[in-house]
């Protein structure tokens, strides 16, 4: 169970403690309140079904940042039967908000390129809370072309606010260290499957998303620019958060109708965080289907199909929908 909640969610956390207790009165005391925790179940498990299948974007974006979500290294420890970290792009030095190296999934050799938050208030300060320099996008460029030069699939993970905007970094080239990384992917001859997991902020997510294929978790969210940072430019008030999210039309299921991403893989009822283990599987189960018909793929075709769909990507979105 999640150790760290939004408001919305206390209602359901609340009585899944009352729940809780009252087992644990019940095993002490050797009563029979099997009815009760029957008629409590039900009342939760109805609660939940209220709160998380009638979520604002606001609160998928909530969810998408949530701390105990799954991050890349708990995908790359599940999916892969073995995985060499690979570091340093050859030029500035390690960057630990991205990982890369290569690893094995279901007999598939695979090179993994990933942006990476930490797990708690320290490593995300180490991890610069997932957003990458320009040392960790050259990296991944490095990891890319080596995966073409062996014929490795990529598959790549998404979780960042965005890329690291800090004078150092700009002095370091990030907007080239970014674009490089987004026309690396698009010639890339070798299959690119691409995963956002939780955020996917600006350019940040871009570099590691123009693939063959863009798969999203149900709660991830895709966007130009951060909620609050939107409201911040547009309005001159960043607390209009929550009204910046409706209009960005950063869930999946909007990126899905846009036609900017080719899959949704579901969440557990109440998101990633509340049953890590059922994420997991559900992402591995995608990602050996969608890189298995990759594979099979001719390059050719890859590079083609690549072409047309960054080409002309989001040219049939009209304002109110897609034409």
């Amino acid at each position: 169970m999640a150790n760290f909640l939004f408001e919305f969610e206390k209602p359901l956390v609340e009585l899944e403690n009352k729940i809780s207790d009252l087992k644990k009165f019940a095993e002490e005391k050797n009563i029979d309140v099997s009815r009760e925790l029957e008629l409590l179940s039900a009342k939760a498990q109805q609660l939940a079904k209220e709160i998380y299948q009638n979520l604002t974007p606001w609160q998928r974006v909530l969810l998408a940042r949530h701390p105990e979500r799954p991050n890349t290294r708990d995908y790359i420890n599940y999916l892969c039967d073995d995985f060499i970290e690979l570091k340093g792009d050859r030029r500035f030095g390690d960057d630990p908000a991205m990982i890369g190296g290569i690893g094995i999934i279901e007999n598939i050799p695979v090179t993994i390129v990933g942006n990476l938050k930490g797990k708690d208030t320290k490593e995300n300060i180490m991890r610069n809370f997932g957003m990458a320099h320009p040392e960790g996008y050259r990296k991944a460029i490095r990891l890319f072309k080596q995966a073409e030069k062996f014929g490795r699939p990529v598959l790549t993970f998404i979780d960042t606010p965005g890329a690291f905007c800090g004078i150092g970094a700009e002095e370091r080239g990030q907007f080239q260290a970014i674009a490089e990384a987004i026309a690396t992917l698009i010639s890339l001859k070798t299959p690119v499957l691409a995963v956002i997991t939780g955020e996917g902020g600006s350019g940040g997510a871009l570099a590691l998303a123009a693939g063959d294929k863009l798969l999203m978790l149900e709660n991830a969210v895709f966007s130009v620019i951060a909620p609050e940072s939107f409201a911040a430019i547009l309005w001159k008030d960043s607390s209009r958060a929550q009204e910046a999210s409706e209009l960005l039309k950063l869930t999946s299921e909007h990126l899905l109708e846009f036609g900017l991403i080719d899959g949704i893989i579901p969440e557990p009822l109440g998101g990633a965080h509340r049953n890590p283990a059922e994420t997991l599987k559900a992402v591995k189960e995608e990602v050996v289907k969608n890189l298995q018909i990759l594979k099979e793929t001719p390059v050719e075709e890859l590079l083609r199909r690549r072409y047309q769909r960054y080409r002309y990507i989001g040219s049939g979105i009209v304002e109110g929908g897609v034409s």
